[in-house]
C-alpha cells in the first residue's frame, strides 16, 4: 500500500476502536509473534505497554477487514504473514492486498502482477484499501468535548476504576510517568493523540493529588 509518512503513537484502546479487534486477540497476536506492535516495551504487563503505529493501525485494520469482512481465516493469514514477509517488513500495511473466496492475494513488487500469496496463480481483484478509513478514523478519535479537557475521572468499567484523563481511557498514572521520564506536553500529545496540551498540564499541575485523593 502507498503510504504517508504520519508519526503517530496510538494506544491498544484507540487500535480497539480503529479496527474492531479486541484486546483479546491483539495481546495474543503480539504474544505469539503474529503482529507486534512498532512501540512495544519489554515489559508488557506494564500500562499501555503496546503502543501502535500508524503503519501498525493500517496493518491490523486490514486484516480485520480480511477475517471479518472477507471471511479470511486466522489460520490462512498466519500462512500468508510469513510467505508476504519476504517481501516487505510492513506486508499488511504496504503490499496492495487482494481478496477472493477466502484466499489473499497480493501485487507482487519484483514484476507488478497479481499472485495468490501460497501459490503462482494470477488473478485480478478488487483492491483492499483502508488507509483513508484509518486517517479518518484517527481524527475521530480525536473529537471530545471541550468540556473535558484538562479534567479527570474515574469509571468503574474503564481501566479498572483508575483516574483516567476525562472522555478518554488514558490512565493519568501513565502520562505522570511520562513526564517523569522527561517528555514535554508536545511529544506526550503526540504519543497519545487523544490528549490535548490542556490534558497533559493538567497532570503535571495536579496529577499526582487527584490520584492519592
Amino acid at each position: 500500500m502507498n503510504n504517508t509518512n504520519i508519526v503517530l503513537a496510538l494506544s491498544a484502546e484507540n487500535i480497539i476502536k480503529l479496527t474492531g479487534l479486541t484486546m483479546r486477540q491483539l495481546a495474543y497476536w503480539d504474544k505469539n509473534g503474529f503482529f507486534k506492535p512498532e512501540y512495544a516495551s519489554e515489559n508488557r504487563k506494564s500500562p499501555n505497554s503496546r503502543v501502535y503505529s500508524f503503519e501498525d493501525a493500517v496493518g491490523l485494520r486490514t486484516i480485520s477487514t480480511l477475517m471479518n469482512v472477507y471471511n479470511v481465516s486466522y489460520r490462512h493469514l498466519k500462512e500468508v504473514a510469513e510467505e508476504l514477509s519476504t517481501c516487505t517488513a510492513r506486508p499488511w500495511s504496504e503490499l496492495r492486498l487482494r481478496v477472493l473466496k477466502g484466499r489473499v492475494y497480493f501485487d507482487e513488487p519484483s514484476t507488478g502482477n497479481v499472485r495468490d500469496a501460497l501459490g503462482n496463480q494470477y488473478a485480478f481483484l478488487e483492491i483492499i484499501d483502508v488507509i483513508q478509513h484509518v486517517r479518518e478514523g484517527v481524527e475521530a478519535l480525536k473529537l471530545r468535548d471541550a468540556g473535558q479537557q484538562g479534567k479527570f475521572e474515574r469509571h468503574r468499567y474503564i481501566s479498572h476504576n483508575r483516574l483516567v484523563i476525562a472522555g478518554t481511557r488514558i490512565p493519568v498514572q501513565s502520562i505522570l510517568e511520562y513526564v517523569e521520564d522527561g517528555y514535554s506536553p508536545v511529544e506526550i500529545v503526540k504519543r497519545f493523540p487523544l490528549l490535548t496540551k490542556a490534558d497533559v498540564e493538567a497532570v503535571i499541575k495536579n496529577g499526582k493529588q487527584a490520584i492519592a485523593a
